[in-house]
């Protein structure tokens, strides 16, 4: 693939991070890019992993996919060559993340993840955040990956009023 192609695919995932304030996961990103036809899967891998080698666009894995955000230095990167991606792709970006913005930021806003500890049970660690900073954190420890896996799926569906549950209970009114 010509290096041309490639740092246009570059440029579209930095112009997409750089217009979000929260991660975006592999499948979002992807989503877009396929859907629209810019290019295949394996291209966009490619440069979402150059991307993250050349420290322009940070990873963290989590319950079996990655989320994506862009550094200071992918920022200051974009900047240099934003005239070099397309207004028509420039604007087809802007409509989607506006199109969908409410469903993004609800996927990034209430993360749950689990690990395996040396004891052998699991941690979960589920979080409710505002402006990608945690506003509420718990870790909860269960027996097995099964239950973890059934925590992480519940905290979607119920964050909320755990959280408003706990203020409560915490803060002493009803």
């Amino acid at each position: 693939m010509p290096n041309e192609t490639l740092m246009l695919y570059k440029l579209i995932i930095l112009y997409i991070l750089d217009n979000v304030d929260y991660p975006l996961t592999n499948n979002r990103l992807t989503e877009f890019i396929l859907e629209r036809q810019y290019t295949n899967d394996f291209n966009v891998q490619q440069a979402l992993a150059q991307l993250v080698e050349d420290g322009y666009v940070s990873s963290e894995f989590s319950r079996h996919t990655t989320s994506y955000q862009i550094t200071s230095t992918g920022g200051q990167v974009l900047s240099l060559f934003l005239m070099d991606l397309n207004p028509s792709i420039r604007k087809d970006i802007d409509v989607y993340l506006k199109d969908h913005s409410y469903v993004l930021r609800e996927e990034a806003s209430y993360p749950a993840d689990y690990e395996k500890t040396p004891a052998g049970d699991y941690i979960t660690r589920l979080k409710i955040l505002e402006r990608n900073q945690p506003v509420f954190e718990v870790h909860l420890s269960v027996p097995d990956e099964s239950d973890a896996i059934r925590v992480c799926n519940e905290w979607e569906n119920n964050n909320a009023d755990l959280y408003r549950y706990t203020v409560l209970k915490l803060l002493g009114t009803k």
